[in-house]
């Protein structure tokens, strides 16, 4: 069985031990707006009927925003001089 959107979610969140409003920060700092009750609908079980898929947008921008959570800003790049 191949791993889902929402199976490496769930993994990067109990990883770094985020919670919802850790993980709406943290797609904030991307512009990327998400709501907790839209990230309880992602992370309940398949099953459930208020189930829903995470989409590629919704993890890339994670992804995305957790680098910026972790690193930092990346400064800003000096130009080279010949």
């Amino acid at each position: 069985m191949a791993l889902t959107n929402n199976d490496i979610f769930k993994k990067l969140r109990v990883a770094h031990k985020l919670r919802d409003d850790d993980i709406v920060a943290i797609c904030k700092l991307v512009d990327f707006n998400i709501t907790t009750s839209e990230l309880g609908a992602i992370f309940r079980s398949e099953d459930h009927p208020k189930y829903m898929e995470c989409g590629d947008q919704l993890l890339r921008n994670f992804l995305n925003g957790l680098i910026i959570h972790l690193r930092g800003p990346m400064p800003p790049k000096q130009p080279t001089t010949k």
